[in-house]
């Protein structure tokens, strides 16, 4: 038998979407949770194992502690914003708990091994990058000498054992719905913009694109693209129809799920003939063809990274996009009926107050149905935080959230204060929801669709109350950098990477 493995999406902040599914680590306007996808995979492997997840199931530290107290092996999920709290759990367990080994998986420790060995006795070691196979092969008795991609402390000093090879065979992974059927509660699961209740899975691992942004492929899944085969997909998805009647949606969470118009032509077949109603993520660089094929094999949203409105901002971030295919591909969706949840970042290299405006005003010009609008964080391991540094744009002292999790800007320009981006985010919200167009949008949901009226309304107040916070902390922010004296005009101001 296997070591008895817990894998753990560790309780943080209230309402903190931040490990083991989401690729945008904060605590959300509304209270929102994805699926733990990449802890399931190892879960699958291991009999006996079991996938816990925190926060949506309101498992409280405590209750945490006491469950790690009937397992022999945990598997943490970590976030950088989340790893300080990671690790003091970490620690309470292994003193409820010392005969208990404990791993710490994902993107920080991946960037970082050296430092979060050393900053927590409690870790025994870290994986890096993908992780499904050595924590199954620990968990089957393997030393750690003999594991690849694992780092670990051995008589004071941290031995880095080579890099695992990526997983290429992703046919050979067990389905994540058998281990959600098995170990959660998929009415917990809630995305604002996404029908209730809903199960999001992963049809490939990595992605091509260079956005120096982006945290998954740069420290976790890598820019190589792996596919399941269709028939797999369709295979899980036909089964996971059966687990549950009730699910509305299903979401493939995928970095670039239509990257290849070749293989989504030919997903979309095999989805057909299920009826299943599914969205995914998107580039911009979507052709109408593409897109019909996926509204006819029951696609319903899409999830689209647009950024900003500003073509040289694009460039700066090796986006790969442009502001007038944005134009055209919002088109194309709407005249197929395909509703877009709209991505943007405010705090990108290259950024000042017109740019800021400049975007606003394209979001509007877009005018779809739903939006994100996030700081720009710059994750270690990202070509963005190295920018950052190297240029002295990072904000002394700054961190990436706030107690409560909530997202802080850490990264400035001259003429452009980190409190004024995190101000525009504010701005960004208001004016693009209490436009008359997109208040009678609201309404009419409300209205026709009876079902989401109670769900709307909660939301609503959660994003209202959400919204003071931030302008209050706005606020505050402001009165600070009035009191303080003028910083230095760092370096390479242009925005250039």
């Amino acid at each position: 038998m296997p070591l008895k493995t817990l894998f753990l999406n560790p309780p943080s902040f209230e309402n903190f979407d931040g490990g083991a599914g989401s690729r945008w680590p904060a605590t959300r306007e509304i209270e929102s949770y994805w699926y733990p996808v990449w802890l399931a995979y190892p879960a699958g492997m291991l009999e006996g194992a079991r996938l816990l997840d925190a926060p949506p199931h309101y498992v409280s530290t405590e209750d945490t502690i006491d469950i790690a107290n009937r397992y022999e092996f945990l598997v943490l999920f970590t976030s950088t914003p989340g790893f300080p709290g990671d690790i003091r759990l970490a620690q309470a367990i292994k003193k409820a708990n010392p005969g208990i080994k404990i791993a710490f998986v994902g993107p920080h420790v991946s960037v970082l091994p050296e430092k979060s060995l050393r900053d927590c006795s409690a870790i025994d070691f870290v994986c890096r990058k993908e992780f499904d196979y050595a924590v199954v092969d620990y968990a089957h008795g393997k030393s750690l000498e003999e594991i690849l991609g694992v780092s670990y402390l051995e008589d004071g000093r941290v031995v880095h054992n080579p890099d695992a090879p990526q997983v290429q065979d992703l046919d050979s992974l067990p389905h994540v719905t058998d281990v959600y059927k098995r170990d959660l509660d998929v009415t917990r699961y809630n995305v604002p913009f996404l029908l209730n209740p809903y199960v999001s899975l992963y049809t490939t691992r990595g992605c091509p694109a260079q956005c120096t942004f982006c945290l998954w492929p740069q420290t976790l899944s890598g820019h190589p693209w792996r596919k399941r085969s269709s028939d797999d997909v369709a295979s899980e998805m036909a089964k996971a129809k059966q687990y549950w009647p009730n699910v509305k949606e299903f979401f493939f969470d995928d970095d670039t799920f239509n990257i290849q118009k070749a293989r989504t032509l030919e997903l979309c077949a095999k989805l057909k003939p299920l009826n299943l109603t599914w969205s995914c993520t998107s580039r911009v660089t979507t052709d109408y063809e593409t897109l019909k094929a996926m509204k006819e094999g029951g696609c319903r949203l899409l999830i689209v990274g647009f950024e900003s409105g500003d073509a040289q901002i694009l460039k700066n971030i090796k986006k790969g996009a442009t502001v007038e295919r944005a134009h055209q591909f919002t088109k194309d969706c709407h005249k197929l009926g395909l509703v877009i949840h709209g991505d943007f970042i405010l705090g990108l290299p290259g950024e000042t107050r017109q740019t800021i405006n400049n975007t606003i005003a394209f979001a509007k010009e877009l005018d779809v149905e739903t939006i994100q609008v996030s700081v720009a964080h710059a994750y270690p391991g990202t070509e963005l935080y190295d920018y950052a540094v190297k240029n002295g744009f990072m904000v002394s002292g700054s961190k990436m959230v706030d107690e409560g999790g909530h997202q802080l800007a850490h990264i400035q320009y001259p003429g452009l204060p980190a409190d004024q981006i995190l101000a525009s985010v504010h701005r960004f919200y208001d004016e693009y929801y209490f436009r008359p167009k997109a208040v009678f949008r609201i309404l009419k949901k409300a209205v026709f669709h009876g079902g989401e009226r109670k769900r709307l309304y909660k939301e609503a107040k959660t994003f209202l109350k959400v919204r003071s916070m931030r302008n209050k902390l706005v606020k505050q922010k402001a009165k600070v950098t009035a009191q303080a004296p003028e910083p230095v005009e760092p370096v390479n101001a242009s925005g250039a990477m």
